[in-house]
C-alpha cells in the first residue's frame, strides 16, 4: 500500500511517500480503505519527536489518528459492520494517512457527510464530547468553550448548541464569523476576558471547556467558579495542578456513533479548513503545526 511515512524524528519534511506493508487486523478491529484522514496535534508532535519519552513509535511510522473509509477486511469477533460499509473512526496512535487503516472503534458515517468531514470527526468528537460529558448535563447552561475555532473546540461548539447550551467560545477575531456559523456568541482571547465575559453572559458562565492550552485554566476557574466546572482536553499538566476535569480522547465506538446520530440529524456537520493530496502531506502538517485553524485540516488519500 501507500503509506506517508517518517524515519526518523524531525520537521515536516521528514515525511515520504512510499510502499508499506499492509496491515491485517485483529480480533475486534476493522480494516478500511481510506478515503480521507484527519491531521490532528498529536500527529505532528508524534513526528517531531516531542512525545518520544511518553509514547515511544517504532520507526518507520505513520502518521495519522482517525480515517474514513470502505470497510474492506474485518477481524474476527466483529459485529454489526460488513465490507462496503462506509465508516469512520479510530486506530492506533499512528497508521491512518495510507491506503488501508486498522481501526478499533469506529461508525457508520452519515450521509450528509463528505468522506473528507467523516475523516475530521474522528478524533475531534470524541474528544469534544468526553469533555463536554466531564462537565454534566448542558441544557440551559452557559459554556464558555476556550479555542472554540479548532477541530475539537468548533466540534463541542456544535454538540453543546445540539444539547441546549447558550455557548460562548473565544478564537481570534477572523474566526468569529465562523463560531457564530456554529451557533457560538464570539469573543477574544487574552487579558480582559472576564470582563468581556460579563457583558456577554450576565447571569455568568455556568461551565467551561478548555480546548487550546492557552494558559487560561487558572481564569476559567475564577470565572466559573468552582474548578469542577472546568473540564481540559488539552493543558494536563494546569488541570492536575487547579483540580479540573482532565479528559483524554478514547478509542470509543458509542461516542462515534452518537456524533454520527448527530449528523444525521443534521446537528452535527463537522468542519473542514483546508484538504490536500497524500502527496502533499508535508505542507498539511507544516499547515497544522502553524496553528489556529478554522477547523480540521484532512488529507484526501
Amino acid at each position: 500500500m501507500r503509506a506517508a511515512r517518517f524515519h526518523e524524528y524531525g520537521g515536516a519534511e521528514s515525511l515520504v511517500i512510499e510502499q508499506a506493508p499492509d496491515p491485517h487486523p485483529g480480533l475486534g478491529e476493522i480494516r478500511v480503505r481510506v478515503a480521507a484522514a484527519s491531521v490532528n496535534p498529536i500527529d505532528w508532535k508524534l513526528r517531531a519527536g516531542a512525545l518520544q519519552q511518553l509514547i515511544p513509535l517504532e520507526l518507520p511510522a505513520i502518521p495519522g489518528r482517525d480515517a474514513a473509509g470502505v470497510v474492506d477486511e474485518v477481524g474476527d469477533g466483529v459485529q454489526g459492520v460488513s465490507i462496503g460499509d462506509r465508516v469512520f473512526g479510530l486506530g492506533g496512535v499512528t497508521g491512518s494517512t495510507a491506503d488501508l487503516v486498522i481501526l478499533s472503534a469506529w461508525a457508520h458515517a452519515p450521509d450528509t457527510w463528505t468522506d473528507e468531514q467523516a475523516a475530521g470527526a474522528g478524533l475531534a468528537s470524541v474528544t469534544a464530547m468526553r469533555g463536554l460529558n466531564a462537565l454534566g448535563f448542558l441544557a440551559g447552561r452557559t459554556l464558555l468553550v476556550e479555542g472554540a475555532g479548532g477541530g475539537v473546540g468548533s466540534a463541542a461548539v456544535e454538540i453543546a448548541v445540539a444539547q441546549g447550551a447558550t455557548v460562548i467560545g473565544t478564537a481570534s477575531e477572523r474566526n468569529h464569523e465562523f463560531l457564530t456559523s456554529l451557533g457560538a456568541v464570539p469573543t477574544t482571547y487574552g487579558p480582559g476576558l472576564a470582563q468581556r465575559l460579563s457583558a456577554l453572559a450576565p447571569h455568568g458562565v455556568d461551565i467551561a471547556l478548555d480546548t487550546a492550552a492557552s494558559g487560561s485554566l487558572d481564569d476559567l476557574v475564577t470565572i466559573t467558579g468552582d474548578p469542577t466546572r472546568v473540564a481540559t482536553v488539552a493543558d494536563h499538566a494546569g488541570g492536575q495542578r487547579l483540580g479540573t476535569h482532565v479528559v483524554n480522547a478514547e478509542n470509543d465506538s458509542t461516542l462515534l456513533s452518537a456524533a454520527a446520530e448527530l449528523g444525521r440529524q443534521g446537528r452535527y456537520t463537522p468542519r473542514i479548513e483546508q484538504t490536500y493530496p497524500l502527496e502533499r502531506i508535508v505542507d498539511a502538517h507544516a499547515h497544522a503545526e502553524r496553528g489556529r485553524t478554522r477547523g480540521k485540516i484532512v488529507i484526501c488519500i
